[in-house]
């Protein structure tokens, strides 16, 4: 998944692999990534692989009403797009964060990765 990301980004980002707990597995930051980004690949993929969400924007939006329920989520969790959960025959495997581009963009990435890996995103 790592190589899928780095193979198609259009610019320098970080992206993260976790398991099902929200820990690393594999992560890289391409050359000229703000170091920035590592950081919150690492929390974008936590938090896809710990939430009841299938992305950290899908998170994002169901909770933008109720600023009692933000605050209340583990605070490593990114409300940012470019995390997204892996899943293999319907059951939560992971997840990929993808830092450094547009939001729209690192999500992508991330899903495209699950895809190639032979995966699906929910």
């Amino acid at each position: 998944m790592v190589d899928a990301v780095v193979a198609e980004a259009p610019g320098p980002v970080s992206v993260f692999v976790a398991d099902d707990h929200g820990e690393l597995v594999a992560a890289a930051t391409m050359d000229g990534a703000a170091p920035d980004t590592r950081l919150n690949a690492q929390r974008k993929a936590y938090t896809a692989a710990r939430s009841d969400q299938t992305s950290t924007s899908a998170l994002a939006a169901k909770v933008a009403a109720e600023p009692a329920e933000l605050a209340s989520f583990d605070p490593f969790f990114s409300f940012f797009k470019g995390g997204v959960a892996a899943f293999e025959d319907g059951r939560r495997v992971g997840a990929v964060g993808v830092s450094g581009l547009p939001g729209e963009e690192d999500e992508r990435l991330a899903r495209e990765a699950i895809a190639r890996a032979g995966l699906s995103t929910g």
